[in-house]
């Protein structure tokens, strides 16, 4: 095949024609719709089906980010600026439009309030041209319009947009991604943060069913999922601080229904761990909680990894936000609302309590650490599962006294050194790359193309064999958090 063959930049999809762009010899293609854009009768709605084009769609430059706030993730001067509700786009990678290659779709994180696909910190080019993949990059509603449950409203009202968003974005991968050079029955899902903790509800959903054949969830926040009750309340005390009916939110100002989901979500967080933006489960897209779907059987059977950095909430730390309790106050507030008979068992495994670093290792365990060892623990008697903890950190974040802090895999994986947040983490990355990103983005494209090797072994309930990451070398430990794991048992 020739190369012009290989790198063209017309992409034939069951909708029509997309003209995108090369870029150091990939491919790429910016703003593409997955799903009609949500505007007018459609906000608040699931995503509904693109109707055919017959000219050729200029797909060049990025679509709008979601509306939501500043935000460090996305505070470089090349990441997108404009914001809007029409946000419904993936951009995808692809270094040979002629094959059947892998495909790896990213699912970016942010509390369901920040992020966005199009950001430079998940460029996907160099995951695409080192592992000879297709990435694609979804981005879906947040906050209020995506991230806030309105769905026991009424008509007109659908739950989970957020989670309904990334099924139609991966409907359209298994429609179209063969255009673009993918097989669309080796893809892999992939996020982090709340991307993870929506990876983990795409195992629990029976929408998502067959649409990927592997997954990985970096740092999931499985606290952010809360049951259908809770987000009736939580509804109900929206429309009453906007005092107006339900069929007036299709109307509404951005900036008023943004301000009043704002004040909810100040007030749940008084009620940790459970926020106004995040995921509802006792509905029919998904019926339980991932832990319990685990322990019940009921998720996809699909090879997974999994895992958590060593200091997840030491970044929050200096903000001291109630849902990641660092603080002895905020600790007595969590037992308090959730484990009141467990407070002096649990905080027996940080013997140095109320030090600094206890008091992170607490608030990263209540939000991280403890419910992913509980889905470990169900998920790995279903399917193949690796676990991993990431101990790296950089000198940067070690003068700033955070460590592994969360999200900071990020870079590491996708090569994003040159992205606002990779050069603050790794100022010299753009020079030389380290060798723990050079371990860790091979791993994530092994796995997407092929089983994990021996040196990695699978994760199971007796041994809980996790691979700690570390700055030149990977060590598999047994139950290398035992302690603190273990004094969390029964509460997730």
């Amino acid at each position: 095949m020739s190369v012009v063959a290989e790198h063209s930049t017309i992409a034939h999809t069951s909708l029509g024609r997309l003209r995108g762009t090369l870029e150091g010899g990939v491919s790429v293609w910016r703003g593409v719709d997955y799903a009609q854009q949500p505007l007018g009768r459609l906000r608040f709605v699931a995503p509904q089906p693109l109707t055919p084009w017959s000219d050729v769609r200029e797909a060049v430059d990025h679509g709008p980010l979601p509306p939501q706030g500043r935000s460090f993730v996305g505070g470089g001067r090349d990441d997108p600026k404009i914001r809007d509700e029409a946000c419904l786009t993936v951009t995808v990678w692809s270094p040979d439009t002629g094959g059947s290659l892998p495909v790896m779709v990213w699912i970016p994180g942010g509390a369901f309030v920040y992020g966005a696909g199009q950001l430079q910190l998940y460029n996907g080019s160099r995951l695409a041209a080192n592992g000879n993949v297709v990435v694609v990059n979804v981005t879906y509603r947040l906050g209020v319009f995506g991230g806030f449950e309105l769905g026991d409203l009424g008509e007109g009202f659908d739950d989970n947009l957020c989670l309904r968003d990334q099924i139609a974005a991966l409907q359209w991968v298994r429609d179209n991604i063969a255009a673009f050079g993918g097989d669309p029955e080796r893809v892999t899902v992939f996020g982090e943060s709340a991307g993870a903790t929506s990876v983990l509800a795409l195992l629990a959903s029976p929408a998502a069913d067959g649409l990927f054949a592997r997954a990985i969830a970096q740092s999931p926040a499985l606290p952010l999922i809360a049951d259908r009750e809770i987000r009736a309340r939580q509804s109900r005390r929206f429309m009453h601080l906007l005092g107006v009916g339900a069929e007036q939110l299709k109307v509404l100002p951005q900036r008023q229904l943004r301000r009043a989901a704002g004040q909810l979500q100040l007030e749940s967080a008084q009620q940790t761990p459970t926020l106004a933006y995040g995921l509802t489960h006792g509905v029919d897209l998904l019926p339980l909680h991932p832990i319990e779907a685990a322990r019940a059987g009921k998720v996809a059977r699909v090879p997974l990894i999994i895992g958590t950095n060593s200091h997840e909430a030491s970044m929050f730390a200096w903000g001291k936000p109630p849902m990641l309790p660092t603080t002895p106050e905020l600790v007595d507030g969590y037992f308090q609302r959730t484990a009141p008979h467990d407070r002096d068992r649990i905080l027996s495994a940080y013997p140095t309590y109320p030090r600094r670093a206890a008091r992170v290792a607490f608030g990263s365990d209540v939000m991280f650490g403890a419910p992913t060892w509980a889905f470990a623990d169900a998920y790995s008697a279903l399917a193949p599962t690796n676990v991993y903890r990431f101990d790296h950190t950089t000198w940067t974040l070690r003068a700033l006294g955070l460590g592994a802090t969360h999200g900071s895999e990020i870079v590491h994986i996708q090569h994003s050194y040159s992205s606002y947040l990779g050069r603050k983490i790794h100022p010299l990355g753009r020079r030389v790359q380290p060798s723990v990103g050079r371990r860790m983005q091979r791993t994530w494209l092994d796995f997407a193309t092929d089983d994990l090797g021996p040196e990695w072994p699978r994760y199971d309930s007796d041994r809980r064999r996790t691979r700690v990451i570390r700055s030149t070398r990977d060590e598999t430990v047994e139950d290398p958090d035992a302690v603190r794991r273990a004094a969390w048992e029964g509460i997730y």
